[in-house]
């Protein structure tokens, strides 16, 4: 039986994810901030809940620890959230809150792990990137620098852990219909962007989202095809408008996206 480790396992896609590696026939290890909360997953046989804020270097540490010594096969990065507004309006505590959780805890915990896997000569990461890691919109920046690193950082780690058989693979989201717009969306305001604030946002169609259990689908994918291939793009949002990026180029999808934004 293989054993999947997940962060930012408590709702939304990890906790989708979760179930349904579980109801596979798989052990999941679901880490999160305060496994005393959870009600769902640690009901199910075959999950071990484990304490994990991927921000506290020790902390990642001792859990990674717990997890290995039950065996792991699959690391599945998920623990993020977005930090949504106009460039001039974010504090310098809330970019390093930002960076430290959705890039820095991804490397430390998968840094953690690499040892055992290079020992073990087998093993996959996997993370949780976005559609927002391949192209951007306007009042995400940091957001994006986040997940852009992120994509690079898995590209370059992929060949260099491919000499142990590690595989390292992206899986990308567009809009996923969670609640993690109001739950993990920290969304400082400024006056002078508040009219295309209100246009960005009005360019997303809740209809248009994939649901975590589509999402968390591709993850199992990526976790079990055995390819070697490290970007997945998941969502029929996220798959047509990087088709379309991909197929008139950058700059002309750059323009097009701030045509639409601000109808110029």
């Amino acid at each position: 039986m293989k054993t999947i480790f997940i962060t930012g396992a408590s709702t939304g896609l990890g906790r989708a994810t979760a179930i349904l590696f579980q109801q596979n026939g798989w052990k999941v290890i679901a880490t999160m901030r305060n496994p005393e909360a959870e009600t769902v997953l640690g009901q199910l046989e075959h999950v071990t809940l484990l304490p994990l804020d991927v921000t506290n270097e020790k902390q990642v540490k001792s859990t990674v620890d717990l997890a290995i010594q039950q065996s792991v096969d699959v690391v599945f990065n998920n623990a993020g959230y977005g930090l949504v507004g106009p460039m001039e309006a974010i504090s310098d505590e809330q970019m390093v809150r930002q960076l430290n959780t959705n890039l820095l805890g991804v490397l430390r915990v998968t840094q953690a792990f690499i040892p055992y896997f290079r020992e073990k000569g087998a093993g996959t990461f996997i993370t949780t990137t976005s559609m927002g890691g391949l192209f951007a919109f306007p009042l995400g920046s940091v957001y994006h620098a986040t997940k852009f690193a992120l994509e690079g950082w898995s590209e370059s780690l992929s060949l260099e852990l491919g000499l142990f058989n590690i595989s390292v693979k992206t899986v990308a989201p567009g809009g996923i219909a969670t609640d993690f717009m109001g739950r993990s969306i920290d969304a400082p305001s400024h006056p002078a962007y508040e009219e295309a604030n209100q246009k960005l946002w009005g360019l997303f169609n809740a209809d248009n989202f994939s649901t975590a259990a589509q999402i968390a689908a591709v993850v199992y994918e990526a976790a079990t095809d055995g390819k070697d291939q490290v970007r997945y793009v998941a969502g029929e949002d996220a798959k047509a408008l990087y088709a379309q990026r991909t197929e008139i180029g950058y700059e002309a999808f750059r323009k097009e996206m701030r045509k639409n934004i601000f109808g110029s």
